[in-house]
């Protein structure tokens, strides 16, 4: 691998439109329109790609981390990825924030110790307009002390079987919730969470059902009780992926700030 030299990118984008991050046989991915820009700054030769987080179909990222595997006698900097890449990722809503050489063990999926999502609900009577696509809009009134109570019954080690997609291919389903915390900015009710790794739709199959916990459809402990019952049924419904976006990845050592 010594003709290889390795890149970690940060990367925002709006996931409308997009398919997800993966490619796929069709549709437009995150991955496909990241490695065509990378290929395009070293003359078309390809690039693959490694990211810490697969998003869904019209989940967003504010600062997802990939690695990617440039020839090594491109001989690039920082302006050239950084710069060249977004140029070439127009008009797409994607953007590259930060790049950094690293080491070819270093992996953005392998290397990762917590990912952080944040979801957004904007709670009002009118259908949002400026927020479309960006939040899940939720008609009733949510008491957000009653919601972060039965946001707490998840926090710590878990089977988290109740709260995992019935499609998801995960060799075990318990997870250490790190971080899930409930507040209200005037009409956004916004959910932050962190784990060293999520199962698939965990982050919006929890907040579907925080949701009828905060506009008390649930009792708080009922979330207690779907989460011990171990079967998907027994959670509420999936939230939107509209909400729901990739905060941060972190690192035991941050490729970006390196002295």
């Amino acid at each position: 691998m010594a003709d290889i030299a390795r890149w970690a990118i940060r990367v925002e984008y709006d996931g409308s439109g997009f398919i997800g991050w993966q490619k796929q046989t069709e549709g437009l991915s995150v991955q496909s329109v990241i490695e065509a820009a990378a290929a395009r700054i070293v003359g078309d030769r390809p690039v693959a790609s490694v990211t810490a987080g697969r998003t869904d179909t019209g989940v967003h990222a504010a600062g997802i981390v990939v690695h990617l595997d440039f020839p090594a006698d491109a001989r690039l900097d920082i302006r050239q990825i950084r710069d060249g890449m977004s140029y070439f990722l127009k008009p797409h809503r994607v953007v590259v924030l930060e790049a950094a050489p690293v080491d070819l063990e270093w992996s953005a999926r392998f290397s990762a110790v917590w990912r952080r999502y944040r979801y957004t609900i904007i709670n009002r009577a009118s259908r949002p307009v400026l927020q479309i696509n960006q939040a899940w809009h939720v008609k009733r009134p949510i008491d957000i002390e009653i919601m972060q109570r039965g946001a707490d019954h998840l926090l710590g080690r878990h089977d988290f079987t109740s709260f995992r997609a019935t499609a998801c291919q995960a060799k075990s389903p318990v997870r250490t919730l790190e971080l899930l915390s409930i507040r209200r900015e005037g009409e956004l009710v916004i959910i932050d969470t962190q784990a060293r790794s999520f199962l698939h739709h965990q982050v919006r199959n929890m907040v579907g059902s925080l949701a009828l916990v905060g506009t008390k459809q649930w009792h708080h402990e009922r979330m207690a009780e779907a989460l011990a019952a171990r079967d998907r049924r027994a959670a509420g419904p999936t939230a939107p992926p509209d909400g729901l976006c990739l905060m941060e990845v972190g690192y035991p050592e941050d490729p970006f700030r390196k002295e």
